[in-house]
């Protein structure tokens, strides 16, 4: 049952992580509430889809069993 959960949170990281880096511009008023002493620019919608993308990979990698 644990590896459901930890499988939605990584489905959920990587779209997060694909719409930002497809459509920066959709997903910049998200950020400008979720970042808010700071103006969300492309470069930070980019930069924060980039790393959850990897927070996605190294979440999958923890639940492949070590060989």
């Amino acid at each position: 049952m644990h590896s459901i959960g930890v499988s939605v949170v990584i489905q959920l990281a990587l779209a997060l992580g694909l719409a930002g880096l497809f459509w920066p511009e959709k997903l910049a008023p998200v950020f400008d509430v979720l970042m808010f002493p700071w103006p969300a620019s492309y470069r930070t919608v980019r930069l924060n889809s980039i790393a959850a993308i990897l927070l996605s990979i190294l979440l999958f990698l923890s639940l492949v069993p070590p060989r």
